[in-house]
């Protein structure tokens, strides 16, 4: 019955030393009581503060974020320096610090895409409502957050990438700017004067309506001798959204395709020439 006594002595140590450490103990609770409170006035100032400014709703959130974080941590330590004396804050902060490399050892994945999400959050240059490309995934910025920012295709496909992917890749931000350049290949045939296809191609792609044509002019240049062919690259100014991209080249292309018929200069089919060595015989046929 030896270990039973043992068992039941160090039982009633443990709760003489925790009677005895009631005051402390409960002293630490209205320190995390006050904690909590100070944490819900910290987080509404803030918000206050961070109300007047131009940051963007996710920095808004981390900032807040972040100062709960540090009245938290400051009342738990608070509270455990009174809860056990012995402890310092030297002590607690080192003890933290070796946690924190074993944490983020373990967690290195979700602290890249943390850190990257807070530099892409000061990025300025990609907003909610762009239209980007990255890897592969196009589409508008909808939402972005601390780990991971939300891209809904074109076709109504949500993408949840990581935002290490975006920080560490190159993205391309198609709307930047209002404006965007498309290109076109139109070919005419061989037989139709150059200058004349080239007027009729610009004054249809200048009138149509998508087009911008302010201070950046319809560019019309004679491209490649193509095989069937004589190939102008058509450049113009539209707007920079997808959409608008493909409601400008629709028109474009209806557009130029009736001012050439309309001038009576030939869009050619696919041309093929067949040469033989020696020459064919012809056989008449007598069966009528």
């Amino acid at each position: 019955m030896e270990p039973v006594k043992i068992l039941i002595a160090q039982l009633r140590d443990m709760a003489r030393n925790t009677i005895e450490h009631l005051p402390q103990i409960a002293v630490a609770l209205v320190v995390v009581v006050l904690t909590a409170g100070l944490s819900k006035l910290a987080t509404y100032l803030m918000q206050k503060a961070m109300a007047r400014t131009r940051l963007r709703p996710s920095l808004k959130e981390l900032f807040t974020l972040l100062v709960s974080i540090a009245v938290w941590i400051t009342g738990l330590m608070v509270a455990a320096v009174i809860v056990f004396p012995g402890l310092t804050p030297a002590s607690i902060l080192a003890g933290l610090g070796i946690g924190s490399v074993a944490i983020g050892f373990a967690f290195k994945d979700v602290f890249e895409n943390f850190l990257a999400g807070i530099l892409i959050l000061f990025r300025p240059e990609m907003r909610i409502g762009d239209y980007i490309e990255c890897e592969g995934i196009e589409g508008q910025v909808d939402h972005i957050a601390i780990r991971e920012s939300h891209i809904r295709q074109t076709d109504g496909q949500l993408v949840i990438v990581p935002n290490a992917i975006l920080f560490k890749n190159p993205v391309t931000v198609r709307t930047d700017l209002g404006d965007r350049r498309v290109t076109v290949i139109c070919g005419v045939a061989y037989d139709v004067d150059v200058d004349e296809a080239r007027g009729v191609i610009t004054d249809a792609v200048g009138g149509c309506d998508s087009v911008i044509t302010d201070d950046r002019p319809v560019q019309v240049f004679a491209q490649e001798f193509a095989d069937s062919a004589i190939n102008f690259e058509v450049t113009w100014w539209t707007g920079s959204k997808p959409v608008e991209v493909r409601r400008s080249r629709d028109e474009v292309v209806a557009a130029v395709k009736r001012a050439l018929d309309d001038a009576g200069l030939e869009i050619p089919f696919p041309y093929r020439t067949l040469t033989f060595k020696e020459p064919l015989p012809l056989r008449q046929d007598t069966s009528e």
